[in-house]
């Protein structure tokens, strides 16, 4: 018995070697090839772009489509859209897949489209409305397991298609419409709001921040079989939309999908409501009686679970609470958010404001109010939405060195901060903040703002959308001149 354990404790120890082998690979090869992840090659790249007089194959463009510009009038031709989402988002109870489809097609409802959105409704919700008549909803129960009803689904986008004009393209969140659907569809986008892959790296981060308390992960070598498992059936979407630099590369180089079909669209977010208003951040501090003494406010906000680094940035300011009673003192950290860190955070004394989920309107208020928004996740995949919200509204970041981050987000010091997912580089990256003071915060809020301005727009986003989708119909759109 003794020599079985020993046996399947060696094999489990090499799997993991192997995977990490692999990975480390991988990850050398991104360093030859992946320029973008420094902020002046990725300068370089748009100063290349610009200067460039031909017209752009926009199906082979190897960069974010948020760096072009497209016209700001709606085009002559409406599209009719097929939308596949599992869940449309109901007030603050949104991830980031929801808060996409939600700013993206109601953006390009204004635009004047025509969209039909497939998706699940609870019957224990009140769905919500707008004031869009060309928005329409197609609304199905979940399966068990809070899916949609592929079935179901698909015999209504079959009776869509057949009345009227048929539709110019479908757009699936992730696998919203399953491949063994989408193979049947030729006009069909898929937006990729997380994959595999990226997902090994959160799963090793995790490994390495486990207690010795806690039980160790034996999801390593299922998640490798995962990515296997995509890189067969990811091949059955036509076109697909990666959420961020890494991303896009990932499909092309690890899922070998052809770069014709792979397009890099970065999230964006509503610039009409998150902005820098000062304002509201007075109204804000004056609610919640945060003290003008105060010289730091720190911001944390999203999902308080263990996934989203939690546990790092608790146990990071418990530390610094405890051998710095003057950093204690002087900061402020106000966490926004719903889930089972919310009480913990409580415990480290009262400079700790924990709000619970805040309304759009709520958020744009919080953002204005801090100095500093920390985002200390711990999955590496996705683009979220709570940076780019951080950035449009003028305040620097501070995140976790993943590749979804950097290469899309902080790609240098001028906007934030980056640093490593463990305890120690997140103190020192803390006590450098601190140490910089609201004037350097105050500048570089202003280059985020810039950046996000640039890339992390919902116009940007939807226009980038609205391109992509004319061009899977007609070639001609498939052109740029700048």
């Amino acid at each position: 018995m003794a020599k079985d354990q020993i046996v399947s404790t060696m094999f489990r120890f090499h799997t993991l070697y192997c995977i990490i082998a692999t990975l480390s690979v991988f990850s050398f090869i991104s360093i030859i090839c992946w320029c973008q992840f420094s902020s002046k090659c990725y300068s370089m790249n748009i100063i290349m772009m610009q200067k460039a007089k031909e017209s752009i194959d926009l199906l082979t463009f190897p960069y974010a489509w948020n760096l072009l510009s497209f016209p700001a009038d709606p085009p002559s031709q409406i599209l009719k859209i097929g939308v596949f989402v599992k869940k449309w988002p109901h007030r603050s109870h949104a991830g980031g897949l929801e808060r996409h489809a939600l700013t993206l097609h109601l953006a390009l409802a204004k635009r004047g489209h025509e969209l039909h959105i497939f998706t699940t409704s609870s019957p224990n919700c009140t769905f919500p409305t707008y004031p869009f008549p060309n928005l329409v909803f197609h609304l199905s129960r979940p399966t068990s397991g809070g899916y949609l009803d592929q079935a179901v689904v698909w015999e209504q986008l079959r009776a869509q298609n057949s009345t009227g004009r048929p539709f110019d393209v479908i757009h699936t969140e992730s696998v919203g419409l399953l491949h063994t659907r989408a193979k049947n569809v030729p006009n069909l986008a898929v937006s990729w709001h997380g994959i595999a892959y990226e997902t090994i790296h959160s799963d090793i981060i995790q490994e390495l921040l486990r207690s010795p308390e806690e039980r160790q992960a034996t999801m390593m070598t299922e998640r490798a079989m995962k990515v296997v498992e995509e890189v067969r059936f990811f091949q059955r979407y036509s076109h697909h939309v990666a959420t961020s630099d890494h991303a896009g590369d990932v499909l092309k180089r690890i899922y070998m999908i052809p770069e014709e079909r792979v397009h890099i669209i970065l999230n964006g977010v509503d610039e009409e409501i998150f902005r820098p208003e000062l304002s509201l951040g007075i109204d804000f501090k004056q609610k919640f009686g945060i003290s003008k003494s105060r010289s730091l406010v720190l911001g944390i906000a999203g999902r308080l679970v263990k996934d989203k680094g939690h546990p790092l940035i608790h146990e990071a300011l418990k530390q610094i609470f405890m051998e710095n009673n003057k950093f204690q003192q002087s900061v402020t950290v106000l966490v926004a958010g719903d889930g089972p860190w919310g009480a913990r955070y409580k415990d480290l004394g009262a400079n700790i404001l924990v709000l619970g989920p805040l309304e759009q309107a709520q958020l744009a208020k919080f953002y204005n109010a801090i100095d500093i928004f920390v985002n200390p996740t711990l999955r590496a995949q996705g683009l979220d939405h709570t940076l780019l919200e951080a950035m449009l509204s003028g305040k620097p970041v501070m995140a976790t060195r993943v590749a979804s981050i950097t290469g899309s987000v902080i790609v240098g010091p001028e906007s934030g901060y980056t640093f490593s997912p463990s305890v120690e580089s997140l103190k020192k990256t803390l006590y450098k903040v601190w140490n910089d003071g609201r004037v350097v915060l105050e500048n570089k809020g202003k280059a985020a703002r810039q950046r996000g301005l640039q890339l992390f727009t919902a116009t940007k986003m939807a226009a980038a959308y609205e391109r992509l989708f004319l061009c899977i119909g007609r070639e001609q759109y498939c052109k740029y001149q700048k």
